[in-house]
C-alpha cells in the first residue's frame, strides 16, 4: 500500500488493474494538488505487487470485499473509490457484499464492472486478440511475448520502450495461476449496479481497446445518475495518458463530494 497527502484529509482509494500494482497511480499520488487536498492511497491486490500471494480467493467476491474493506478502515473516512480496469470489478464485489459502507464516491476508470462470457459490463476489445490464452500461460517464451504485445496496447499512442517493461515487469510479478484465476469467474452485476446510491463517475477513453467502451456505456447506463466524461483519443491509462487533465476531473468530483 502507498500512501500520500494529508492524513486528515478526505481520502481516495485507488485500485489497479489485472496483472498491475499500485504503482500504477504514481502520478497521481506524486500530484500537488490532489495531495493537499486528499489522502491518497494506493492498494496492492492480492497476489499483486508488493501484497501476499495466497493459493485461493480471487474468484470470490466476499474476499475481494474483505480486503477492500480493510484498505477503507485504515483510511479512516468514507472514501473515493477508483477503480481502474479489474480493479473496477473489485469495487463492484465490494459494493455486492457490502453496499456503500465507508464509500464516498465510485470512479471507474476504463473499468469492467461484470467478467464472463457475453457480460456486457465486462466488453473487451482488439488489444486481446491473438493473445488471450498466451498472456495466461505459465510458459515464459508463450506469455512474455504476449504480455509485451498487451503492454503495447495499452495506450493510444506508442509507449516508450521503458514504460512498456515496466508494465511487462508488474505484470510477469502476478503469477501465472493468479492471472488466469481472475479471469475464471462468471459475474453479473447488473442488479449490484442498479442499486448504487453514492456519487459515480464513469471515465474512460474513446481509443481503448483493451476494455471496450460499450463496458463504460453499460455502467453508466446501470448506475443511478452516474456522470460519463470520455476522454477522445485516449486508449486504457487515461490517467496517465491525460495525467492532468484527468488530475483536475478527479479532484473536482472528489471535491463536490467533500465539499456537499
Amino acid at each position: 500500500m502507498r500512501a500520500a497527502g494529508d492524513p486528515q484529509a478526505p481520502p481516495i482509494v485507488f485500485v489497479h488493474g489485472w496483472a498491475s500494482a499500485g504503482t500504477a497511480w504514481a502520478e497521481q499520488l506524486s500530484d500537488l494538488e490532489l495531495a493537499a487536498n486528499h489522502r491518497l492511497i494506493a492498494v496492492d491486490l492480492r497476489g499483486h505487487g508488493a501484497s501476499d500471494t495466497p493459493d485461493d480467493g480471487y474468484a470470490d467476491a466476499a474476499t475481494w470485499a474483505d480486503d477492500l474493506a480493510a484498505v477503507l478502515a485504515h483510511a479512516g473516512a468514507p472514501a473515493v473509490l477508483v477503480g481502474w480496469s479489474y480493479g473496477g470489478l473489485v469495487i463492484t464485489d465490494y459494493l455486492r457484499e457490502r453496499g456503500a459502507a465507508g464509500v464516498a464516491g465510485l470512479v471507474f476508470v476504463g473499468a469492467l464492472t461484470e467478467v464472463g462470457r457475453d457480460r456486457p459490463g465486462g466488453a473487451t476489445g482488439a488489444a486481446w486478440d491473438g493473445i488471450m490464452r498466451e498472456s495466461l500461460s505459465a510458459d515464459p517464451d508463450v506469455a512474455i511475448p504476449a504480455l509485451t504485445t498487451l503492454a503495447q496496447r495499452m495506450t493510444a499512442a506508442p509507449p516508450t520502450g521503458a514504460a512498456v517493461q515496466e508494465q511487462v515487469s508488474h505484470m510477469l510479478a502476478v503469477p501465472p495461476a493468479v492471472r488466469k484465476a481472475l479471469f475464471r469467474r462468471d459475474v453479473d452485476s447488473s442488479a449490484v449496479l442498479a442499486e448504487v446510491t453514492v456519487p459515480t463517475l464513469v471515465v474512460h477513453g474513446t481509443a481503448d481497446t483493451v476494455v471496450a467502451p460499450s463496458s463504460a456505456e453499460y455502467a453508466a447506463g446501470k448506475i443511478p445518475g452516474a456522470v460519463v466524461r470520455w476522454f477522445e483519443g485516449v486508449g486504457h491509462k487515461p490517467f496517465t495518458e491525460r495525467r492532468a487533465e484527468f488530475n483536475t476531473a478527479l479532484l473536482e468530483f472528489a471535491g463536490s463530494i467533500a465539499n456537499h
